[in-house]
């Protein structure tokens, strides 16, 4: 049953769900409070690099723009952790060499999007008109211009895409019985660059999402088709070695000589990028209900932000649109009851995805350049291939599947227990050995 859907945002989940709602044969209307970004070739706002992979790949071959996305960036089968000292370190992320990560810019993928869906001619797009009040039983969304004026939008299904700090969910937040959390984490993110060196060539290895671990705080570097690197600093707000501590060029320039010795050569505007770029904050937002009144929904971080650390958060809002789309296709005639199938589908993985998040942060700043971490990941990677059907690593499920986030969670943790019983069951069995020799040798 054709509906008219008013999207709210023409971010990456609004661009990818325009797209799917129209060639379901829906009439789709976007809007977003920016400016219309085609006119620059340019999408503002933040700018950390994507991490596209196995459940991204899948809903854009779903919206067959899979090739034209990977030719715009670079594959990354694995870290390259830089150590204070000494040489950089390898470490894959799959024991399949076929399994690798994608950087892409978030500014040309958004672009990609929009464009596609902008060339359905079921979609209509409108900019400049900022979402001030939603009527939930119309459903109606008012909008407000610059000038002051006021337009509004009615539809059958109104869809907020409109980022974490959603103007749907804010108004969502008045009505009875709706859970909402935001939780910022201690730090911040400041954005650097890596230029190509002089012959236009990669100053570092190009096929690697590059850190620096230095436990309580971290960069990294992902590289671009340009050969530079997109650098972002995770740093406490607070504290040592902080945002808050560490500014001004003397104070800089001495800390990273210090802290990331041999990225300091490959960044020449390292003292301007700090001074002129901002520190952003990092936010977890959960809430629930997805939907109200059967009529008005919310997608991607307006339901779910979630930090980068997993490099999950374009991946899985683009799994919100399938789902929504898919809901909408097995429920024609009850709109109410396909928000409800949406939500029964996705708000609990989005919750274990919020997790993982937050503790791959800690992985990736603490645990990383240490070799009992490294001994781990090898010994997963065998496992996986002696026992490829019984022990797939975490990582692998959440990255190189479609596998839902809760379910690979609650896989690992079963395998991690399984191991873990062997391995102690292996080590009692070791020590009775060696005191029955003992006692065979006192004897």
């Amino acid at each position: 049953m054709p509906r008219r859907v008013l999207i709210v945002g023409a971010g990456l989940g609004g661009s990818l769900l325009a797209l799917y709602l129209a060639r379901a044969g829906h009439e789709v209307l976007i809007v977003e409070r920016r400016g219309d970004p085609r006119a620059r070739n340019y999408i503002g706002g933040r700018s950390i690099n994507l991490a596209i992979s196995a459940r991204g790949i899948h809903a854009l071959d779903r919206a067959g723009l899979t090739d034209e996305l990977l030719s715009q960036g670079v594959r990354m089968p694995g870290r390259m952790i830089h150590p204070i000292s000494g040489s950089p370190v390898f470490q894959a992320y799959s024991r399949d060499p076929s399994h690798a990560i994608n950087s892409v810019s978030r500014s040309r993928l958004n672009l990609l999007l929009l464009n596609a869906a902008c060339a359905e001619r079921h979609v209509t797009a409108r900019f400049d008109l900022r979402c001030v009040d939603v009527d939930f039983q119309t459903p109606t969304a008012t909008f407000a211009r610059d000038d002051g004026s006021i337009e509004r939008f009615d539809a059958d299904l109104i869809v907020g895409a409109d980022g974490a700090f959603s103007a749907v969910r804010g108004a969502m937040q008045k009505t009875d019985r709706f859970d909402y959390s935001q939780t910022y984490l201690g730090h911040g993110y400041k954005e650097l660059t890596i230029p190509p060196l002089p012959d236009g060539s990669f100053a570092m290895e190009r096929n690697a999402l590059h850190i620096w671990p230095r436990g309580g705080s971290m960069m990294i570097a992902l590289p671009n088709p340009d050969a530079s690197f997109t650098c972002t600093l995770f740093w406490p707000w607070e504290g040592e070695g902080s945002f808050a501590q560490i500014h001004g060029d003397e104070k800089v320039s001495r800390h990273f000589e210090t802290v990331y010795p041999d990225a300091v050569p490959l960044m020449p505007t390292l003292l301007d990028d700090f001074a002129e770029n901002p520190v952003g904050a990092l936010v977890t937002v959960r809430s629930s209900p997805w939907h109200v009144n059967g009529k008005v929904a919310l997608l991607g971080d307006a339901a779910h932000a979630v930090v980068p650390f997993y490099g999950q958060g374009a991946n899985a809002s683009f799994e919100d649109c399938e789902a929504l789309v898919d809901a909408l296709t097995a429920h024609p005639k009850d709109l109410a009851g396909a928000l409800d199938h949406y939500q029964a589908m996705r708000i609990r993985n989005a919750n274990a995805i919020a997790d993982m998040a937050l503790e791959n942060f800690i992985e990736m700043r603490d645990k990383t350049a240490s070799p009992a971490f490294r001994m781990r990941k090898r010994f997963e990677h065998a496992l996986h291939g002696m026992f490829p059907s019984w022990y797939v690593p975490l990582y692998d499920m959440v990255s190189f599947s479609t596998i839902p986030y809760a379910e690979a969670r609650e896989r690992a943790a079963r395998a991690n227990r399984t191991v873990l019983a062997v391995a102690g069951g292996a080590a009692a069995l070791a020590a009775v050995g060696a005191i029955s020799a003992a006692v065979a040798l006192s004897s």
